[in-house]
């Protein structure tokens, strides 16, 4: 049976360049039947669209506009952007198959370029200054000294630390810190977790990380200090340091070694651990009750893995009890993780736009934003655009970060 589109007389036919068909499906991350698929038509259809031997009509590019989150103005261009730079992928370990990058990876990757593309642009045009990032590290630095070093640039004592008793508050007042000092921080509830825990650009100025929102908000808030590693290395890509093995075999595992390492040095400073009351006068045998734990990962607002990694590297626990207890602690966390991505799914479901939008643009972007269209340096379609939302939604987001701020 023919296509609907080629027995239409009134149909109009778009005279674009096919090269964009092809450039746009393939930075999606999309194979043509999965497209074609998506489209609504077949994939002989497609294929003749990308190959320039029939024009799909208007109400069809649009629809495959939508399908790869491009505006319909780039299909008419003379030839396709550059591509950037793929991020460097750190889940690949030895033993481990090559990760292909789902089409909602590839989708946060160009969202969070395009947001610190247009805060660049915003922040030039309100004449703000916009300083590079001056903390630098290599492999050969020593990680306690690093997280020394990264801890006093932002800020944040350990009686500030300890005051964040709540995971999210602990989550939301990480973020606040890292904006405050430079950082841009997104979150998506789009990608699997077994995919992506985070992932970073790592420029000098306006360094981008990215959390997975299905993550509980200790194991985002670890995530958020692995990224930071990375960007001080210059080293940004796609990372899962749940997964990532105490001892390293390759370049890119040392690399995730040391920024896991850092991470949890930031978090759980070495002297401070040691000279915890608890700490001193801890088991002999070096085998931690689980109620100690517990109340150390309280202390410091950390997963109780995290203690029990630095107790290891600090020679307060066995390799065996360490191991033995990591397991228990995958299993446990491996249940929640699951009731974690149910609520994860309710929660984009019913959760309030506004609530959404505001945790997956970022504080900072999303008030630099409503700020130039108060100043008049943008339009109402351009908040719009570059916040995801409709103009409806302006006004609750507006409100969610002052009482944000009132809290802070």
């Amino acid at each position: 049976m023919p296509d609907q589109e080629s027995t239409s007389p009134r149909s109009v036919r778009a005279a674009i360049n096919p090269d964009l068909l092809v450039w746009a499906r393939e930075t999606a991350g999309l194979s043509p039947d999965d497209a074609a698929k998506k489209i609504g038509v077949k994939p002989a259809r497609l294929a003749e669209w990308e190959e320039g031997r029939l024009r799909p009509t208007v109400t069809q590019l649009r629809k495959a506009a939508n399908v790869y989150k491009r505006p319909l103005a780039v299909f008419f261009l003379q030839r396709p952007p550059a591509r950037p730079q793929p991020l460097h992928d750190f889940r690949r370990f030895p033993g481990r198959e090559q990760i292909r990058l789902s089409p909602e990876l590839l989708l946060e990757m160009r969202r969070a370029r395009r947001r610190r593309a247009v805060v660049l642009e915003l922040l030039d045009d309100l004449e703000r200054p916009v300083t590079a990032l001056p903390l630098r590290a290599s492999l050969d630095d020593d990680p306690e000294a690093l997280a020394a070093r990264g801890r006093e640039w932002l800020r944040v004592s350990l009686t500030e630390q300890a005051r964040w008793v709540a995971p999210y508050e602990a989550l939301n007042r990480w973020i606040a810190t890292f904006e405050a000092r430079g950082f841009l921080v997104f979150q998506t509830g789009e990608v699997d977790l077994d995919e992506m825990r985070g992932f970073s650009l790592t420029e000098r100025r306006l360094p981008v990380i990215v959390l997975n929102a299905k993550d509980h908000p200790h194991a985002r808030v670890f995530t958020l200090m692995h990224e930071f590693t990375h960007v001080m290395l210059d080293t940004g890509g796609v990372c899962d340091p749940e997964r990532v093995a105490r001892r390293w075999r390759t370049a890119d595992e040392q690399i995730e070694v040391f920024c896991n390492h850092v991470a949890g040095a930031l978090l759980v400073p070495a002297e401070a651990l040691r000279s915890d009351p608890r700490v001193e006068n801890g088991p002999t045998k070096r085998e931690w009750p689980e109620a100690m734990i517990s109340a150390l990962a309280e202390a410091f607002a950390v997963s109780r893995e995290v203690i029990l990694r630095r107790l290891l590297i600090l020679g307060k626990t066995t390799d065996a009890f360490y191991e033995r207890k990591r397991h228990e602690y995958q299993a446990q966390y491996a249940q929640l993780a699951a009731q974690a991505r149910e609520r994860a799914r309710e929660q984009q479901a019913y959760a309030p736009v506004f609530r959404i939008a505001l945790r997956d643009n970022g504080r900072r972007y999303t008030t630099l934003v409503l700020d130039a269209f108060e100043r008049e340096r943008i339009t109402a379609a351009d908040v719009s655009d570059y916040l995801g939302v409709r103009l409806k939604h302006l006004e609750l987001i507006a409100g969610a970060l002052e009482r944000a701020r009132g809290e802070a």
